[in-house]
Order: structure tokens, then C-alpha cells, then sequence
């Protein structure tokens, strides 16, 4: 059983922080396409992708927090 909790472990870190690198990734490069086309914009698109990528990062940790959980209390 103690084999199965870390590999559970570890695909929801793996799972959790690729995810949000793909997010964050394509947030960034919609906000570049965005300010490209609208340079005047250019406070309210980063401001928004800031907040964006904070939440998409909350869920890396979060998945983070549950790993460390799943080693801890197995």
C-alpha cells in the first residue's frame, strides 16, 4: 500500500503543476497577443493576467499541500 500513496503523491503534483504551467503559459501569451493589439491597454490586461496566474498557481499548491497530506497520513 505504501508504494500506491506515493505514486498517488506524485501524480497529483505532477498533475496539479502541469496543468497550471499550461494555463499560465497560454494566460501569457493571449495577454502579449492582447497588449499587441492594444498597447493603450496595457495596465488593465496585466493587472488581470497577475490575478489570473495567482489563482492558476493557488492550484499547483493546492495539489502540492494534498501530496505532502497523502505521504504524511498514509
Amino acid at each position: 500500500m505504501e508504494g500506491l500513496g506515493l505514486l498517488g503523491a506524485g501524480l497529483a503534483v505532477s498533475l496539479s503543476c502541469g496543468g497550471a504551467g499550461v494555463g499560465i503559459g497560454i494566460a501569457v501569451s493571449k495577454a502579449m497577443e492582447a497588449i499587441s493589439r492594444q498597447p493603450e491597454a496595457e495596465s488593465k490586461i496585466t493587472k488581470n493576467l497577475l490575478i489570473g496566474c495567482a489563482l492558476a498557481e493557488a492550484t499547483a499548491i493546492y495539489g502540492f499541500v494534498i501530496a505532502l497530506l497523502i505521504i504524511i497520513m498514509k
